[in-house]
Formats: C-alpha cells, sequence, structure tokens
C-alpha cells in the first residue's frame, strides 16, 4: 500500500479493491441498492471510506460488519486484500449462525425432489380453486 493510496479513495474502487465484489460496477450497483452501508447510513458509490469505519455489507444471504483497516485502490491477491479490513467477531458468529441454519433447512421448504404425479395433480387442483 502505497502512500499515494491513503489520500483519497473511493467506497466502490475499495470494495473492489478488498475483494467484496469481482468488478467495480458490481460495487457501485450494490452501493446504489442499499447493500452497503457507511457508519449505520446508505452511502454512495463515490463516498471516501475513512480508517476506521464500520461498513456493513449484505450480499447473498451473508451479511458482514466490516472496520476499514487500510486503504488501497489496488486490487491484489486475496491475503492482502484481507489486510485492508477486520470482520467483527460478533459479524463472525452472526454469519456462521446463520450458515448453520441454512445447512440444517431451517429457512427453506424441505423436500424430497419433485413432486410424484399425484402431488402435481393436486397441486393443480389446489391452483385451479385459488383462481376461481
Amino acid at each position: 500500500m502505497n502512500e499515494k493510496d491513503d489520500d483519497k479513495v473511493r467506497l466502490d474502487k475499495w470494495l473492489w479493491a478488498a475483494r467484496f465484489y469481482k468488478t467495480r460496477a458490481l460495487a457501485k450497483a450494490a452501493i446504489e441498492g442499499g447493500k452497503v452501508h457507511c457508519r449505520g447510513e446508505r452511502c454512495k458509490p463515490s463516498k471516501e471510506p475513512r480508517i476506521g469505519d464500520e461498513l456493513l455489507i449484505r450480499s447473498g444471504f451473508d451479511e458482514r460488519t466490516v472496520v476499514v483497516q487500510a486503504l488501497s485502490v489496488v486490487r491484489r491477491g486475496a491475503p492482502e486484500a484481507q489486510a485492508l479490513y477486520a470482520e467483527t467477531a460478533e459479524s463472525l458468529v452472526r454469519r456462521e449462525h446463520a450458515a448453520q441454519q441454512r445447512k440444517a433447512g431451517a429457512l427453506g421448504v424441505e423436500t424430497d425432489g419433485r413432486p410424484s404425479k399425484k402431488q402435481r395433480r393436486q397441486l393443480q387442483q389446489f391452483r385451479g380453486s385459488q383462481d376461481q
């Protein structure tokens, strides 16, 4: 991380450099979609994060709370990218708990695969009775 990197960095560029998103365009879309909050508030892609800022980043089922440790505009390898932030202990526990629930099937509907012919008929009959 060069000294010039510490000056000013756009949030979308930092998220890309920290490897949260594969492209800057995806990072920008996530920020504009309200998936990234800085200090508890929605922000713009041009926001300049500072060291010590707390970011809430949602992607898919995961929700991470990270603290900015360093700034960089260059995308490097994963070990160097992980040095840019530190995930809070509370966030790690929440993510692990949510992953365990997903694996246990607590959030989704459990099925044994495709419905049988009889089950399909029952579904069609049920949907048909709802339309009337």
